[in-house]
């Protein structure tokens, strides 16, 4: 195993990079001196720190009973931040870079149950992680991959010649895909048996429908799990609000338009943010006190009720103060 994972990160280098549908490539990543990495499990992601400085967040898509390698796919935003243009025009074969070790946020909670895995465009690449591992263990299971054309589908061929191909299903937009009409997330939730643990990923409105349609068809929140991928909808409530520091005292005024984490560093308090966007977990932090409006996709609906803790690069307030434990 890499000598510096003590102090947060590994090296590894660049094995394979494949175009594996348009605009979407996956790249493998293996450690410089063939050493095993550190072990993972389904739904687990890294920090991926690219050429341009920028850091992302990325799901592991290989099977987690490989050692020698990791691989992540990653979709190219023409609109975003940066980061998935890096990976794709910076980033080549025999490169070198920095990850973070595997965490996850999205975990199986029951692989010993029934487990229905709901894709929605990229997010396939925790998914089908989830799908690996559950079938090498004798799980019972379907995937259901939704994409808006068979173009845009990463893992197809994977997926068909799968030893659990008979578990997937494609639905697609277009005309040459194995389904031929878009899924129906109500008629699909209610057909579905409760006992059920269900994992979704994709997009911010994917999620929410898909959340919306099985909470309408009455299943049990506990029983539904979750990981956006992308921009957060856009939030309604901007008001502003304090926070204060539980350590000090210190009471910090929050704007509206501005973040927590952000109005703390502009006070001298840096916290460890990663995404800003509420997705992969790193500025999760304690709340002593105070109502929270959460806006992550970390957090299941039992951890939000708690009002215990919160993502401080996206989540505010509901009340007119929080104390964090800081």
């Amino acid at each position: 195993m890499p000598d510096n994972l003590q102090s947060g990160t590994l090296p590894v280098r660049v094995s394979r990079k494949t175009v594996e549908a348009a605009d979407i490539v996956s790249c493998e990543f293996v450690a410089p001196n063939g050493e095993c990495l550190p072990p993972f499990s389904a739904g687990s992601h890294i920090d991926v720190h690219l050429p341009n400085g920028r850091v992302r967040q990325y799901s592991l898509c290989n099977s987690p009973s490989e050692r020698h390698r990791y691989q992540i796919c990653v979709q190219r935003v023409a609109s975003g931040a940066g980061g998935s243009i890096a990976m794709h025009d910076l980033v080549g074969e025999g490169d070198r870079l920095t990850i973070s070790p595997p965490r996850n946020h999205f975990p199986l909670a029951s692989p010993s149950g029934r487990s229905i895995l709901l894709a929605g465009g990229i997010g396939i690449t925790p998914i089908i992680s989830m799908a690996e591992h559950l079938h090498s263990g004798g799980g019972d299971f379907e995937l259901v991959y939704c994409v808006r054309s068979r173009a845009q589908t990463a893992f197809y061929e994977r997926l068909r010649r799968a030893p659990f191909a008979d578990k997937v299903c494609f639905y697609t937009g277009d005309s040459d895909g194995a389904r031929l009409s878009r899924l129906d997330l109500d008629a699909f939730f209610s057909r579905r048996p409760r006992e059920s643990h269900v994992y979704i990923c994709g997009s911010a409105r994917f999620v929410d429908a898909a959340l919306n349609a099985s909470r309408g068809a009455g299943w049990d929140a506990a029983a539904l799990h979750h990981e956006c991928f992308g921009p957060l909808s856009p939030a309604q409530d901007e008001r502003a609000f304090e926070v204060q520091i539980a350590g000090t005292g210190k009471i910090i005024a929050v704007p509206s338009g501005k973040s927590i984490s952000q109005a703390l560093a502009e006070s001298g308090l840096q916290v460890p943010t990663s995404c800003g966007q509420g997705i992969c977990g790193t500025c999760l932090t304690g709340v002593l006190e105070g109502k929270v409006d959460h806006r992550d996709y970390v957090l299941s609906e039992e951890e939000r009720a708690r009002h215990d803790q919160m993502a401080l690069c996206c989540s505010r307030a509901h009340s007119a103060r929080l104390v964090l434990d800081l």
